[in-house]
């Protein structure tokens, strides 16, 4: 499968797309960065989200963007994290949602953190989401706190998807001949990529057309 680089971010050919689970996130990605494991696919880089403002970010902005980042403290002896850009900040939102995998054991937590601009507490709510994701325990700790991050903007168009012609949905496995059982048993093999039919991208289009849009 051709793959085109772009802005040191994994591009999919047309008619494909990378679109995994909660669970497939921690455990096939997370959990295997953190163990310096083979990883599915080299579809998520690393950088730090910090670093640059969400719409700054490598990769289209347009689309779902992922990336392995580490957490900074926000004071040397806490263990709050520091979520501050070039011009705004990262604010959590709700309750951190555990993700239960299909052997009905916890794999991982989900934050919600909305991009507010300005200085905190005064900045002014975006549209800007990020999804982190983080292990609860690893055996040995690990030497950096590695989280997984998804970004998006809720007034983002769909996903890219080729409506012409393509088969129904294909699971691709890239870890086949190397899929280890991190705990003994591995709760999901996929990776997460799928080619798209057409008629999930109509699906898409309709249920994106719910989003607010906003200046």
């Amino acid at each position: 499968m051709e793959q085109v680089m772009k802005h040191e971010v994994l591009r999919l050919p047309p008619g494909f797309r990378f679109h995994p689970t909660d669970e497939e996130l921690v455990v096939q990605y997370l959990k295997r960065k953190v163990l310096s494991q083979p990883i599915p696919a080299s579809i998520i880089s690393d950088f730090d989200v910090c670093k640059a403002d969400p719409w700054e970010l490598p990769g289209d902005s347009e689309k779902e963007r992922y990336f392995f980042s580490t957490k900074e403290a926000k004071y040397p002896t806490g263990n709050r994290s520091n979520r501050a850009t070039v011009s705004g900040y990262w604010k959590a939102t709700g309750l951190d949602k555990k993700i239960v995998g299909t052997s009905r054991q916890a794999v991982g937590m989900k934050k919600t953190l909305v991009f507010y601009r300005g200085k905190s507490p005064k900045g002014c709510r975006t549209d800007w989401i990020m999804h982190e994701y983080r292990l609860l325990t690893t055996a040995p700790p690990p030497k950096e706190s590695w989280v997984l991050c998804r970004i998006f903007s809720k007034r983002r168009g769909n996903k890219a998807g080729d409506d012409g012609g393509a088969p129904a949905p294909v699971f691709y496995d890239f870890m086949a001949k190397e899929r280890a059982d991190l705990n003994g048993n591995c709760s999901s093999g996929s990776s997460g990529i799928t080619q798209i039919s057409p008629s999930e991208i109509e699906e898409e289009r309709s249920s994106c057309s719910s989003f607010p849009s906003s200046n």
